[in-house]
């Protein structure tokens, strides 16, 4: 079952799976840029870390974000 309330992916845990809610975009362009890696709404995850950075699996895609990044990706949650 799925959270109804999107958490930031930086808050998530090491297992966590859910889709991708939204994407805050900001003025340098990081909506953008994950969008071309596939980090799209509607995108499933899962958090394989969180310390030192956060890393994420994104459609069969590992990616590698700072902690800042990770604030602006919003996830429902399973």
């Amino acid at each position: 079952m799925m959270t109804s309330i999107p958490t930031p992916l930086a808050q998530l845990k090491p297992g966590t799976r859910g889709r991708v809610a939204r994407i805050t975009r900001d003025l340098t362009g990081r909506a953008e840029r994950l969008a071309a890696l596939g980090v799209t709404p509607g995108a499933s995850i899962t958090v394989l870390q969180t310390f030192p950075g956060i890393v994420f699996e994104c459609d069969q895609t590992e990616l590698a974000v700072e902690r800042a990044v990770a604030r602006s990706i919003f996830v429902l949650a399973e």
